[in-house]
C-alpha cells in the first residue's frame, strides 16, 4: 500500500476518534453542542472522506488497470486535506467563543474550508487523470490485443 492511503486511513481513525470524543462530550454535557460543526466535520470530512480517501487511493488504479497519475500530487493532497479541516475546527471552535473577533474566527473558517476543497479537487483530478479517458482505455485494449496477435503468431509459427 502505498504511503498516503496508508496516512489517509490513519488520519480518518484519528477524525473517527476525535469526532466520537467530541459528540460524547457534547451528550454529557448539552451545553457544548454549540460544537456540533465541529463533530460533524471530524466524522464525516474527517473520517468518512479521508477513508474513501485512502481506501479510493489503494483500489481505483488497480480498477483501472493502470498507476495513479501522480502519488506527489496524492501527498500534497494528505496535508492539504489534514491541514484544511484542523484548522476548520479550529474555526468552527473561535467562531463560538466570545472573545474572539468574529471577522477572524470566519477568515480561519474560510481558509480551512477551501484547504479542504483544494484537497477534494486535487483527488478528482488525480482520480480522473488516473482512470483516462474512454479513448486512452480503448487504446490500450487494442495494444493488448494487437500484442496478443503477435504472440499468438510468433508461438504459431
Amino acid at each position: 500500500m502505498d504511503w498516503f492511503a496508508r496516512v489517509f486511513i490513519q488520519a480518518s481513525l484519528v477524525w473517527l476518534a476525535l469526532g466520537v470524543t467530541v459528540g460524547a462530550a457534547m451528550a454529557a454535557y448539552p451545553p457544548w453542542t454549540i460544537y456540533r460543526p465541529i463533530h460533524m466535520h471530524m466524522t464525516l470530512l474527517g473520517f468518512v472522506t479521508m477513508m474513501i480517501f485512502g481506501v479510493a487511493y489503494h483500489v481505483i488504479p488497480r480498477f483501472a488497470g493502470r498507476p495513479l497519475w501522480s502519488k506527489r500530487l496524492a501527498g500534497v493532497h494528505v496535508w492539504v486535506s489534514n491541514a484544511g479541516l484542523a484548522v476548520m475546527c479550529v474555526g468552527f471552535a473561535l467562531r463560538v467563543s466570545s472573545k474572539m473577533d468574529m471577522t477572524v474566527a470566519t477568515s480561519i473558517l474560510a481558509s480551512g474550508g477551501v484547504l479542504s476543497a483544494v484537497g477534494a479537487y486535487l483527488f478528482a483530478f488525480n482520480l480522473l487523470r488516473s482512470i483516462g479517458t474512454r479513448a486512452e482505455r480503448e487504446a490500450r485494449v487494442i495494444a493488448i490485443a494487437e500484442r496478443s496477435a503477435k504472440l499468438q503468431a510468433v508461438r504459431g509459427s
